[in-house]
Parts: structure tokens; C-alpha cells; sequence
């Protein structure tokens, strides 16, 4: 299935887009952040990320469907 998924911050920085359109098998955003993982080496961990699928905050377990735009939301630094 397809998907576009965005990156920002250090993600977009360790897989050198902000963007890009995904063919995947990925069931969930667990699933597709597992295989972006081994692909791009992100060294942030799920648990320090949110997930949102089509502009709104997601669960990691959501089944995600054809078309969706997935966004990993890393942690903000600022004061």
C-alpha cells in the first residue's frame, strides 16, 4: 500500500528528506516506523515519539489504510 509519510527534525536530518511517498506492507505506524527504522537508522525510539495519521495524534496500533499520511512527531526542544 501506499503512504506518505513526513519527517521532521533530527528524522528528517538522518533520512535526508523531509517527505517522501512509501510503498509498504506495513499494517500500523509501529510496523512502518519498525521498517523506516532499518532503513534510515533513526536512532530515536518509538517511545520518545508521537505518531499522527492524517493530521490527528494516533494510537501505534491504528490499522493504517491506502492514501493515509503518517507524520512522526520527535520530541521539541526549546525553552
Amino acid at each position: 500500500m501506499q503512504l506518505k509519510i513526513q519527517y521532521y527534525a533530527l528524522m528528517r536530518e538522518q533520512a535526508g528528506r523531509s517527505e517522501e511517498t512509501l510503498e509498504t506492507s506495513a499494517g500500523t505506524p509501529a510496523d512502518l516506523y519498525d521498517e523506516l527504522l532499518a532503513r534510515y537508522g533513526f536512532t530515536l525510539s518509538r517511545d520518545q515519539l508521537r505518531v499522527a495519521v492524517n493530521s490527528e495524534f494516533s494510537e501505534w496500533s491504528r490499522k493504517l489504510k491506502v492514501g493515509d499520511a503518517v507524520v512522526f512527531i520527535p520530541p521539541v526542544a526549546g525553552g
